[in-house]
């Protein structure tokens, strides 16, 4: 392949649709997997199978593909070799003595998958791929979940839209972190490395400065972050205040972006939790109750097995963090970074 479509988020990079997944893995399933390929999107009973190959003895493979997680990869599956063993295509190539293989390849699976393919008595594999990016080159990493094995393949080379340049901090951002007296260095020193991580998220990405604020994102209607430095007499005041622009938590409401308030711990490694963020369970006069710290309400209701669909779809956003179990500042960027690079 000359080339291969990509996409940045704020989690790293990803194939810009699950078409480009397609392309890739089909121009490489001999590398990747040790298949031979035999028919791409192929139409059985009102369905498409993503990818058709051969194994080494003639057994027919049957691959599925997803760009992001799904829940129901094993039920397709499942449906796809019904419709193949009652059809038997490709017959003068396939041995039909042997079971179908059946493989899912995705990012991530979800924990239903995991069940369903328990009690499924099918030959199901499971591999997560990642994409890997060095100063140079991409890769594909891919992960049998079965036997842990990994294999890397050089993605063909794509221009990335990362801003390597960055210009050094503006005169107004040293002069208000100096005049922050309740600030240790290693305040001053983890601004200036959020800063950079902004800056060179994205070549469009712009820093300004509004007095007190400095603020970064593309033009006015769309900010990613901002560090505010509150004057004298603030309750605030002595210590540089980091706002993000995060998905609105609400998982009854049709999710929009909030500006909120990160409180972090004393060397800025975490957060604490945040202010200013409204909750979907409205008081009976309407106004909104106000939490100081959504996360925690969110971990627990994703441990709540009555949690419908709906509302862990609302919740993805913020899955890296849950699963993480930490409350890491560096992933709270990432999402900002992600959903700003969402809304351009």
């Amino acid at each position: 392949m000359d080339l291969v479509n990509l996409k940045q988020t704020g989690r790293g990079w990803e194939f810009s649709t699950e078409a480009d997944l397609e392309d890739f893995v089909w121009a490489n399933l001999k590398q990747l997997l040790g298949l031979t390929p035999l028919k791409r999107q192929y139409f059985v009973n009102g369905q498409y199978c993503d990818i058709l190959a051969l194994g080494k003895n003639q057994q027919l493979v049957v691959l599925e593909l997803k760009n992001v997680e799904d829940r129901y990869i094993v039920q397709q599956l499942t449906r796809y070799y019904h419709a193949l063993q009652e059809e038997k295509p490709f017959a003068d190539k396939v041995d039909y003595q042997k079971p179908i293989e059946l493989i899912a390849i995705t990012p991530n699976f979800h924990r239903d998958n995991f069940t369903d393919r328990t009690y499924n008595h099918l030959s199901i594999r499971f591999f997560e791929f990642a994409i890997l990016a060095d100063d140079i080159s991409y890769f594909l990493e891919l992960k049998d979940l079965d036997n842990h094995k990994l294999l890397k393949i050089e993605i063909p080379d794509q221009n990335k839209n990362t801003n390597e340049d960055i210009p050094p901090p503006p005169r107004a951002l040293i002069n208000r972190l100096a005049k922050c007296e309740k600030s240790s260095d290693k305040d001053r020193e983890a601004v200036l490395k959020i800063r950079k991580k902004i800056l060179s998220f994205d070549h469009r990405m712009q820093e300004n400065v509004n007095g007190n604020v400095i603020e970064y994102g593309k033009g006015k209607n769309n900010k990613c972050a901002e560090f505010n430095f509150s004057s004298p007499g603030s309750v605030y005041y002595g210590r540089p205040h980091l706002f993000l622009k995060l998905p609105d938590p609400a998982p009854y409401n049709k999710q929009k972006t909030m500006r909120m308030r990160i409180l972090v711990n004393e060397d800025w490694h975490e957060f604490q939790g945040m202010i200013n963020c409204r909750l979907a369970f409205k008081s009976q006069g309407g106004s909104y109750y106000q939490y100081p710290s959504f996360i925690d309400l969110i971990q627990t209701f994703m441990n709540e097995e009555s949690v419908d669909d709906k509302v862990r779809l609302c919740y993805q956003s913020y899955e890296k963090i849950i699963n993480s179990k930490t409350k890491s500042l560096d992933l709270l960027v990432d999402i900002a970074l992600d959903n700003w690079l969402k809304r351009l």
